[in-house]
């Protein structure tokens, strides 16, 4: 990948720009820090940072409760990401097509939606639909608005991809005689897909946290759950802490991957430019 191509969605920050940035985080973890240092303080002298108050969450009854919300967030969340990505592959290349035809409803869809929130379109779902005779089941009334959503994102990605790979590729694929439409799908596509997987894994992240908008319609995700949990032992700060420690380990892990599948891009071209490198080095006589 080169240079250019690597930089999608941002120009590559300077010096300076990377020095400011490091100050700002250093600043903003600090705050963090003393934000928690503060509420933490506060918890203890109201007694909420009492060993009993905590102890119901070493039992593995609270746990199978919890894990349970957790595999249906992962289930709405994995279905979500799955349908967004496949619509988000034909909008973007429905916008970057030369016929009118699919590249005005393309574009259309994208820009409207993007400005629309998900809980509208949540909403939409589960009270506008009903009344046109469409009543869907409860696990589709959340993976609809969040399919609808996350496409448009999706394929906004997928657009910078596409328009990162060179244009000789296309142009390659056009001189093989493959038709316009099998060399964006085979040629162009994957490497385009190649080089936003650390945007999409980021994306994920965004729709796995979006899930919790489940409560609205009842689905009993994580956030659902340790409503009912807490309405039930009557712990909810304890409760509500323990789901954002959970959220904060996945959504970690997520942010981890895509740093890592950032990294190993970086690191590719420079690994394969090496034994080139070496072979374009004209050959020194031996003495």
């Amino acid at each position: 990948m080169s240079a250019p191509s690597s930089r999608l969605l941002f120009d590559e920050p300077g010096p300076r720009a990377r020095r400011r940035i490091r100050v700002a985080t250093a600043l903003s973890v600090l705050a963090g820090l003393v934000l928690v240092a503060l509420a933490l303080k506060q918890f203890a002298d109201n007694g909420q940072m009492a060993a009993d108050r905590w102890r119901p969450y070493g039992t593995w009854p609270m746990w199978r409760y919890l894990l349970e919300g957790l595999w249906s967030t992962l289930r709405a969340a994995a279905v979500s990401i799955a349908i967004s990505a496949a619509a988000g592959v034909l909008l973007a290349l429905g916008r970057v097509s030369p016929s009118r035809w699919l590249r005005v409803p393309s574009t259309a869809y994208i820009e409207i939606v993007r400005t629309v929130p998900v809980l509208l379109l949540v909403y939409i779902v589960l009270f506008a639909l009903p009344r046109y005779g469409v009543d869907l089941p409860l696990f589709w009334k959340l993976v609809v608005p969040l399919s609808v959503s996350n496409a448009a994102l999706f394929a906004e990605v997928f657009r910078a991809g596409i328009r990162s790979v060179e244009r000789g590729q296309l142009e390659a694929g056009l001189a093989l005689g493959l038709t316009r439409g099998r060399a964006m799908r085979t040629v162009v596509l994957p490497q385009a897909a190649r080089r936003v997987l650390p945007s999409l894994v980021s994306q994920s992240a965004g729709l796995l946290k979006d899930t919790s908008l489940g409560y609205v319609v009842s689905y009993a995700e994580l956030l659902y759950s340790g409503k009912v949990l807490a309405n039930f032992n009557h712990l909810l700060i304890q409760t509500y802490l323990v789901i954002a420690l959970v959220y904060l380990v996945i959504n970690a892990s997520l942010a981890k991957l895509a740093r890592t599948l950032e990294a190993r891009q970086r690191t590719r071209p420079s690994r394969a430019a090496r034994p080139a490198a070496a072979a374009a080095e004209p050959d020194v006589a031996q003495p």
